[in-house]
């Protein structure tokens, strides 16, 4: 796997090609256009489906790297629908962890009813832990990525109260330009009638920014409480 010459503010974490655009392509899009260096990793290949092959979703997923404008972006090619996280996931997300050097990274939050979902949110702390050891067989220096944060990509029908939600108002537009990218899992095999796939995903978006007096939202959770250091920044 190619890596970035230089370290990654954010990274993403999704279990599929998609997860990434649907739950936080809006928080993407926003730290891009502050500069940030963002980079997206997705564990498995997201095949077998329905309407996808292999090649259809590596299309779909460079068309919608050209529209969130990523720094990076890479596939760990660990089993779809099969996803563990076991030893052999835990060293390679590890390496990606030392490599990539993210100060903050996005994970999908642990209770969902998708197998591949929870594995992929217990690899990811554990991943976490192992980039920092020092004595190990792991290439790279030692790292531990300062700030981890679960994103909502949830099948379940429940609502998680958030730690925060980031504001993407300016930018719902081209998140629902990047989630159109993967026609063949959220437009081709679907209901023409509403609600369809694209309108859940920017209502749901509606409603987290109603939650915070804007337009559109995506919710994050922290297990850690989050510090401040100016109150000012609360009124932004």
């Amino acid at each position: 796997m190619h890596f970035p010459e230089q370290p990654l503010d954010l990274l993403v974490v999704a279990p599929h090609p998609d997860d990434a655009e649907i739950s936080v392509g809006g928080t993407i899009l926003v730290s891009r256009l502050k500069g940030m260096r963002v980079g997206v990793l997705e564990l498995t290949s997201g095949e077998p489906t329905p309407f996808g092959t292999a090649e259809i979703r590596v299309r779909e997923t460079a068309a919608a790297t050209k529209v969130l404008d990523l720094t990076w972006r890479g596939n760990l090619g660990l089993p779809n629908r099969k996803l563990q996280p076991d030893l052999d996931a835990r060293w390679r997300l590890a390496e990606v962890f030392r490599q990539t050097r993210p100060q903050i990274i996005l994970a999908p939050y642990p209770e969902d009813v998708h197998p591949d979902h929870v594995a992929a949110s217990q690899l990811v702390d554990d991943a976490r832990f192992w980039a920092k050891l020092s004595r190990s067989d792991l290439p790279g220096e030692a790292f531990w990525p300062p700030k981890l944060y679960h994103f909502w990509s949830i099948h379940l029908r429940i609502h998680p109260k958030p730690s925060f939600v980031m504001d993407i108002s300016s930018v719902i537009d081209r998140k629902m330009e990047a989630v159109r990218c993967y026609n063949s899992q959220l437009i081709e095999q679907r209901s023409r009638e509403y609600p369809t796939p694209l309108d859940d995903i920017r209502d749901r978006a509606r409603y987290w920014g109603w939650t915070i007096h804007t337009a559109f939202g995506e919710p994050f959770a922290s297990r850690e409480e989050i510090g401040v250091s100016d109150l000012r920044s609360l009124l932004d």
